[in-house]
């Protein structure tokens, strides 16, 4: 065993440490990193050989955190880690998103990187050590990679950037950016920030490749100093270089005219693109077809999208007909379904979103319990991409990780914008009905107007936009930066940056780069490129829908909240939850109740009024505190020879002493007629300040008989005058305490007699 060890310093000394060497030695690639009590291992393995007519790259990420790791049990019957969380499935994205593009185009190879947390105290955030875990990994190893990458968390707190904030640290940031990129080149970009400027973007970016570019460093020496800067050798392609050039010659002009088209129509197009390249197979010799057509195919994919991009640089003309800053036509209509609390529909070109609002009490609440995030969500959205929003026929297999990755870019938009102390639960989910571009956009811009017409009272409203870029790789340094892009302009372009915002500044963004070098100039004509036209769809959604609603809708439940003393939760809920159930059956309402620091916070919802006000006149009658003087219904609970105890208040019994029921005497208990149930008015006359019991009356509320004479009761003597008593101390000849034998020889007590 020769293990090899790098560190890194980040910029407030705080280290992180690469070993390889000691653990997973079979796997191609294993890298042990180390932050404070943060440890991860990372490691890959790839096939030898692809498989065969395999022509794109089977990279498969997996991030997993053990619940060991800090000192946890998985929740569950089988109390083993199962199905990965959502917070896994966005960091396995993360890392994905940079490797993927810096394989080589023609290494197609099955490989496999897996990513997991060993230990944690919850101190230093794992996700963001993923990605250079993962590099170093494929660093050490012989796997073909144009890295090494590697991935930081820049947050801006307190006006200051800071590399990999600590969790505590993030909760005081207004923007934290999820940063990959590879020693000359931004790869990949994603986080959310509390509107603000393009500038400040660029500034935060820049802070986090100058970290990133340090730990690169270390992984070429790290690489360097086990030996594996010579990769394997691989041949995963056969080509044929006289069919490529023929395709090219025969097929580029066909497809460039296809793309000057201008023709918005997504099916349209890709027929006619489709039928060129069949056209071509079938001029083939017949016996060379199935030979042929997988070659044929790539080699056409390529003249494609030489024609789409040659098009958009000489010529300024998109696939759909727009100039590279038009945005496409937009309508939206808010109040579409009648069921759901709020409901909107986007539609921009082809791209069409159908949002709903849920509007709910605390029992909705999500409950997070991941490794080291645990507790409850009120803001929740859903993003759901049936295949026949694209025409394709093909079931519907649950949730995907794009699913997971587009919904969370959308939350990350609209939740710095949700009204602070919202009393309801609120959960959006967006369909997209349609797609060509940019939907996960399209579900921001939905989602606003939905929450508006849902009569959310959003700080302000959000809108977000895709643009894209086309460059020239002749070197020339010719580009363009495309608005609202489609989704070929996607797939054949060289950037997908989404970025989303307020008229006041940017609230979240994700870029995906897939070219080698993006300038800071490029990214800023991006960004502002993107801000002119974030401003004309937030026109669009204001024309439709100016404010929020005045009101909810009238099936939306009421919720109405109250904060009592810590010292009273326990009588709200009652035993086993006893008093709660009740006022909620009694009610018809839904109650929760949550211990904060300021006390029990009470959450009483319901569809009527009615429920709501018996329910809080219950609540209140258990905490509300006796006041002497008030008059009370209650119920006598037990009898005794000296009088009855009365529940005045729920939880609360008082005396009702035999000489306060009635102004005649009563000579017992039976001669005043109560038993136990029965409901009595009293008054409470009295609460004693020592003891804090009650005293309570029914004689009060009855007139007083006319020459009523109150019975004098003969004065006590004061304790010190009560005739020739003893002083405590010269009571007799009575042996102390300690001389009067043991207790066991006094005799049982049933055999001592009576007792006085």
């Amino acid at each position: 065993m020769n293990p090899i060890k790098k560190t890194i310093e980040l910029p407030d000394g705080r280290t992180i440490t690469l070993e390889t060497g000691k653990l997973a030695k079979q796997a191609d690639g294993a890298v042990e990193l180390r932050m404070g009590n943060t440890m991860l291992l990372a490691t890959v393995v790839t096939a030898k050989e692809a498989g065969e007519g395999v022509d794109f790259m089977p990279l498969q990420v997996e991030y997993k955190e053990k619940f060991s790791s800090n000192g946890r049990f998985p929740g569950g019957f089988l109390k083993r880690e199962g199905r990965a969380s959502d917070y896994e499935i966005l960091t396995s994205r993360l890392v994905d998103r940079v490797l993927r593009p810096l394989f080589p185009d023609n290494y197609h190879a099955d490989t496999f990187v897996q990513v997991t947390m060993y230990s944690s105290d919850g101190v230093d955030m794992p996700d963001a050590l993923a990605g250079l875990a993962a590099s170093a990994a494929l660093a050490v190893s012989d796997i073909p990679f144009n890295g090494p990458i590697s991935e930081v968390r820049v947050a801006r707190v307190n006006g200051e950037f800071v590399i990999d904030p600590t969790f505590e640290q993030l909760e005081k940031a207004d923007m934290e950016l999820m940063v990959g990129a590879t020693y000359d080149n931004i790869m990949m970009v994603e986080g959310e920030m509390n509107e603000v400027s393009e500038t400040d973007l660029l500034n935060a970016l820049r802070a986090a490749h100058d970290a990133i570019k340090i730990q690169c460093k270390a992984q070429m020496e790290l690489a360097e100093e086990v030996g594996s800067t010579v990769k394997r050798e691989y041949c995963h392609e056969v080509n044929d270089e006289e069919l490529r050039k023929d395709v090219h010659e025969k097929c580029y002009d066909k497809a460039y005219a296809v793309a000057k088209a201008g023709c918005a129509d997504k099916h349209w197009r890709q027929d006619s693109f489709d039928k060129i390249c069949e056209e071509y197979i079938e001029s083939l010799p017949e016996e060379e077809r199935d030979e042929k057509t997988a070659l044929v195919k790539r080699y056409y994919h390529d003249v494609e999208k030489e024609a789409v991009r040659r098009c958009i640089l000489d010529e300024g003309i998109r696939l759909d007909g727009r100039k590279t800053t038009e945005i496409r036509p937009i309508w939206c209509e808010v109040d579409y379904l009648p069921g759901p609390h709020g409901s909107a529909v986007f539609t921009r070109g082809e791209t069409q979103s159908l949002a709903t609002v849920t509007l709910g009490t605390k029992l909705d609440e999500k409950i997070l319990d991941d490794v080291l995030n645990q507790g409850r969500e009120r803001f929740l959205l859903h993003y759901n991409f049936p295949p026949f929003s694209t025409g394709e026929a093909k079931p519907v297999r649950g949730v995907g990780r794009r699913e997971v990755g587009h919904g969370n870019l959308a939350h990350r938009a609209l939740k710095r914008m949700f009204p602070d102390d919202f009393p309801y639960v609120c959960r959006i989910v967006s369909d997209i009905l349609e797609s060509n571009g940019s939907s996960s956009m399209a579900t921001v811009c939905a989602g606003t107007l939905s929450l508006l017409d849902a009569g959310v009272k959003m700080k302000k409203p959000v809108s977000g936009i895709a643009m894209g870029l086309i460059t020239d790789n002749d070197g020339s340094g010719k580009y363009a930066v495309l608005s609202d892009i489609l989704g070929d302009e996607d797939h054949l372009g060289d950037m997908d940056f989404k970025v989303t915002g307020t008229r006041d500044g940017i609230t979240a963004t994700q870029m995906d780069i897939k070219c080698d070098g993006l300038s800071y100039e490029i990214l800023e004509k991006a960004l502002l490129q993107a801000r002119d036209g974030r401003l004309h769809i937030l026109d669009k959604i204001e024309e439709t829908i100016p404010a929020p609603r005045e009101d909810y809708k009238p099936h939306v439940p009421r919720i109405v909240t109250m904060l009592i003393p810590k010292e009273l939760i326990g009588a709200v809920i009652g035993p086993g939850g006893k008093i709660i159930q009740g006022i909620q059956e009694a009610s018809g309402a839904t109650v929760s109740i949550d211990e904060i620091p300021e006390g029990g916070y009470i959450e009483v919802a319901a569809a009527n009024k009615a429920s709501i006000d018996k329910a809080l006149e219950m609540i209140n009658a258990i905490v509300e505190l006796p006041e002497e003087g008030k008059v009370y219904q209650g119920t006598v609970r037990s009898i005794l020879e000296f009088g009855a105890f009365v529940e005045f208040m729920p939880n609360r019994d008082g005396l009702l002493h035999i000489s306060e029921i009635s102004w005649d005497r009563l000579e017992n208990m039976e001669a005043s007629g109560l038993k136990e149930g029965d409901r009595v008015e009293v008054k409470l006359i009295e609460i004693d300040k020592k003891t804090g019991k009650y005293r309570l009356s029914m004689r009060a509320l009855q007139p007083k008989p006319e020459g009523y004479v109150e019975r004098e009761r003969a004065p006590r003597a004061p304790r010190g005058d009560r005739g020739d008593r003893a002083p405590r101390g010269d009571r007799g000849d009575r042996a102390p305490r300690g001389d009067r034998g043991p207790r066991n020889d006094r005799g049982p007590r049933n055999d001592r007699g009576p007792r006085n």
